[in-house]
Formats: structure tokens, C-alpha cells, sequence
């Protein structure tokens, strides 16, 4: 056999080597050449959705795309609506929101796709809550009277089931278009009779004394009026980036099964990131169970268009959303091969 020359075993070690660090496979940087944007710009409505959350605290996220220098960029919105126009308009590539905003678009025919869920809580987290000493005790005594949400939320759309089954209609009340930051205050003033919000800000306001609970949708509301939370990409950054698409997945995939595998740390971040109390926090995640994982599943899109449905009915959407073209599981499943080779 003929021996090699020390340079030749020199190079040979040198490549193995470099070839034993390269990360594991499906999750490595972009190849030399491949597309790759400078920037990843992802929204999410305020605080932020949980595993939205866990990426700016833990800085997943950077970590995964540190490699490719690609820098990540992590922005609230104050409400869903605001998220879709950028996401419609390219100004983010990514959006966690709330499945209103989401077919609102979608049915606009807007160049985006469905690309996984954020999150699939079947205990609806919206609740109705007034001052302590308010008179109002049900949902029925609300006609007439002010009620502060954000248009075009899921809790908006939530209320307006809830008025429903009690034979009332949105047209019923005073609606005022309010976040927290502004309804709190005017619920405490007496400027508005009663706040629709979601668990976390509720309960919040409940534990200082600030306000009492007359409805609570995961308790008196149906099954089916819980919806899907969705991740969506801006449809020119998933076709110029397909693989960068399928490495975020990835990551999430893997953070959604963290989250289940860590329940204190997860609450412990949430609760420290959203300023919501532990208790808070612990009743809208019972269990320790975060529902994250992104899979679109069937019964997901039948929810999605029984939501749909309601929405259009109620005037709440204009359109019609083409599923079809609008859901991309590709990028799904490539990522889940991703994260069960690196394992």
C-alpha cells in the first residue's frame, strides 16, 4: 500500500475535522451561495404570543441564524390588524396572531401563506369584567351600555358570539375600540361599564380589586368558539427563502416541545416577560400543557372556516378565504424532519 505524504494526511485530518463540526443535519447554515435575507422581521401582537415570547428571551431565534449572520428582528403590535398590514405589505416577514386578523387577510387574497399554528388553546381565554361594584351581574345586562375591546380581535369576535347566545347582538352596545393600557384606567374612571380582554390583563386587574368577572368564555363558553392562533409568512419571503422558512419551523417545533418538557421555567418566563401574574399564567395554561405545537391539522382548518363562517356573518370579514392556496404545509414538514434528524 502506498503510503500518504504528510501534507496529503495533514489535509485529509483538516478536512474530517471541519466535516465532525458541521451542526447536525437539517439544521445547518445556508450553503455557500443559497439566498438568504439579511434580516428576519417578525411581529406579534403585545405582549407577544408565548413562543414569541420565549424567542426574545432566550434568544432561540439568534441563536439558530447567528451562523448565516442574519440578524432577528422581534416587534409587538397593539392588535392583530396592524400586524397583517405589515405582513401584507412586506414590512415583516413573519406574523404570531390571532386567527381574525389572519383571515381577515387571507380573504383579502393578499400574497401570504399559512404556515403553522401559534397556538391552539381549547380553553377560550377571553374574559368580561366590570368594576366591583358595577350592578351589571350577566351578559344580557351589557345592552346599552359601553364595552371596550380591540376591533377585530379574537376577543371581538368572541364577544360577539357571547351576545349571541344571549340573544343579543354587537349592535347591542357601545363598542370602544381600547387596549388594556387605556381601557384599565377608563374602567376604573367609570368613563366605560365593562372590558373584554383575555385572561392574563383581566386577572391582573382582578387581583388589585379593580374589577370583577361576569363572563369568563373558558368556563360559560362553547368548545367550538376556541380558534387557532397562526404563524403566517409574507408569500415573496417564503418563496425567495423556503429553507430559511423551514429552519424557523424548526426551531419551533422544538421550542413548542420544550415549553410542555419545562412547565415551571415557561410560566416563569411568561409571567416575568408579560408582567401577568403566576396564578394568571397557571389557569390560562392548566396542566402544565402550552397547546404549541404548530402542526395544521384538519381539524384546524375546519375550525379556521367555521370561524370564518361566523365572521362573515357578522360582518366581521369581507371575502372569501381560498385554502387551498393560503395553507403551506410544506415548510412544516420539511422542519419536522429537520428537528427528528437532529435527535
Amino acid at each position: 500500500m502506498t503510503s500518504h505524504s504528510p501534507l496529503l494526511r495533514r489535509t485529509i485530518l483538516k478536512l474530517a475535522l471541519a466535516l465532525s463540526l458541521l451542526p447536525v443535519a437539517g439544521l445547518s447554515p445556508a450553503a455557500a451561495g443559497e439566498a438568504k435575507p439579511e434580516v428576519i422581521r417578525i411581529g406579534s401582537t403585545a405582549p407577544g404570543h408565548l413562543k414569541f415570547i420565549l424567542y426574545r428571551n432566550k434568544k432561540l431565534l439568534e441563536d439558530e441564524f447567528a451562523k448565516d449572520g442574519i440578524t432577528i428582528e422581534l416587534t409587538t403590535f397593539d392588535g392583530g390588524s396592524a400586524a397583517t398590514v405589515a405582513l401584507g405589505s412586506g414590512a415583516i416577514d413573519f406574523t404570531y396572531i390571532g386567527n381574525n386578523p389572519s383571515l381577515r387577510l387571507a380573504a383579502t387574497g393578499a400574497d401570504v401563506k399559512l404556515v403553522g399554528l401559534s397556538s391552539w388553546n381549547r380553553s377560550n381565554e377571553t374574559q368580561i369584567v366590570v368594576k366591583p361594584d358595577s350592578p351589571i351581574q350577566k351578559i344580557e345586562d351589557l345592552k346599552g351600555k359601553k364595552i371596550a375591546y380591540l376591533s377585530g380581535t379574537v376577543r371581538h369576535s368572541t364577544f360577539a358570539k357571547a351576545l349571541k347566545d344571549a340573544g343579543l347582538s354587537i349592535n347591542d352596545v357601545e363598542s370602544l375600540n381600547l387596549g388594556i393600557e387605556s381601557s384599565g384606567p377608563a374602567l376604573a374612571r367609570g368613563d366605560i361599564d365593562a372590558i373584554v380582554e383575555s385572561t392574563g390583563p383581566v386577572q391582573a386587574l382582578v387581583e388589585k380589586g379593580g374589577a370583577r368577572v361576569i363572563f369568563d368564555a373558558g368556563v360559560s363558553g362553547k368548545p367550538e368558539w376556541a380558534v387557532p392562533h397562526l404563524i403566517s409568512v409574507n408569500g415573496d419571503f417564503a418563496r425567495k427563502y423556503p429553507d430559511i422558512v423551514a429552519r424557523l419551523l424548526a426551531v419551533d417545533i422544538a421550542t413548542a416541545r420544550s415549553a410542555d418538557a419545562n412547565p415551571e421555567e415557561t410560566i416563569a418566563i411568561f409571567v416575568k416577560e408579560t408582567g401577568n401574574s403566576d396564578k394568571a399564567v397557571r389557569a390560562t395554561y392548566p396542566d402544565g400543557k402550552f397547546f404549541q405545537d404548530p402542526q395544521i391539522t384538519e381539524e384546524a382548518v375546519r375550525a379556521l372556516q367555521g370561524e370564518e363562517t361566523f365572521m362573515a356573518d357578522s360582518g366581521l370579514l369581507k371575502g372569501k378565504v381560498n385554502y387551498d392556496t393560503w395553507i403551506d404545509r410544506s415548510f412544516y414538514e420539511k422542519a419536522h424532519k429537520r428537528v427528528d434528524a437532529s435527535n
